[in-house]
């Protein structure tokens, strides 16, 4: 299924090549002159419910509260989100929340947080966001704006042990992520083999057929996120409304 998102970058809606985001070289696709709103009452017209508020560093929390309360429910919200805060997102309108730096400490899993996290909220409620990069033969999961490794390998003995504690995982390839260069294919099948729970992929998806491959090679575990090669967002690889039709005949 095709997944949707709003990306948020200094309180815009924004598509940005994802291993660029903590350095000096920041390259965006796209930026949005309409507010993050006016996609999700979008989404929510559409029946698109599951996709992903994403804050990309400060100064997003009021667009991404606009975004919760058109489509209340609808959506998950990740970025900067913590044991602390993550009722109020809920609290919000969000139906999850998308955690992944904060259960990481020095490149290790922080397994006191994420059980503080799960008494918090609930493991019902809460996505981990398990985004990688390659290094060698393996991904490993980056934090911190996709920009430090962890020691943490995406494999099949971590999925299995991280679905314990969550309801879904998001996963982005970060070194493919806003190219439109196409999907990782190596990492969407392992991701089809592995995942017992529910999987959105995003990275590199730069056509329909993307979503056909996604949908068959992930045999039905693993949904998709388009991004910059969407036409509502200034792409011309996909358009919105082949994504929506996509979804209605899968049901």
């Amino acid at each position: 299924m095709f997944r949707p998102c709003i990306d948020l970058h200094e309180g815009k809606v924004k598509q940005i090549v994802g291993g660029t985001l903590g350095d000096s070289g920041l390259r965006t696709n796209f930026v949005s002159n309409r507010p993050a709103a006016w996609f999700a009452e979008l989404y929510k017209r559409d029946g698109l419910a599951g996709g992903h508020v994403i804050m990309l560093g400060a100064g997003n929390e009021t667009a991404a509260r606009a975004a919760l309360a058109a489509f209340p429910g609808g959506m998950h919200i990740g970025g900067g989100v913590n044991a602390q805060n993550a009722r109020g997102w809920l609290d919000a309108g969000a139906s999850h929340v998308i955690v992944t730096s904060w259960v990481f400490r020095e490149g290790r899993v922080d397994w006191a947080r994420l059980d503080e996290l799960i008494k918090a909220i609930g493991q019902d409620r809460l996505v981990l966001d398990l985004s990688c990069r390659k290094r060698g033969d393996e991904y490993f999961v980056v934090t911190d704006r996709w920009q430090k490794f962890t020691e943490l390998a995406v494999n099949e003995e971590t999925l299995r042990k991280f679905s314990g504690y969550c309801a879904e995982f998001l996963i982005h390839a970060v070194d493919v992520e806003g190219l439109c260069s196409g999907i990782d294919h190596g990492l969407v099948e392992k991701l089809g083999r592995w995942t017992p729970i529910p999987t959105t992929y995003a990275g590199g998806a730069n056509s329909l057929a993307d979503l056909e491959e996604v949908t068959r090679v992930g045999k039905g575990r693993v949904d998709l996120t388009i991004g910059s090669a969407l036409d509502i967002f200034g792409g011309n690889g996909v358009r919105y409304e082949e994504c929506v039709a996509f979804n209605r005949r899968s049901r």
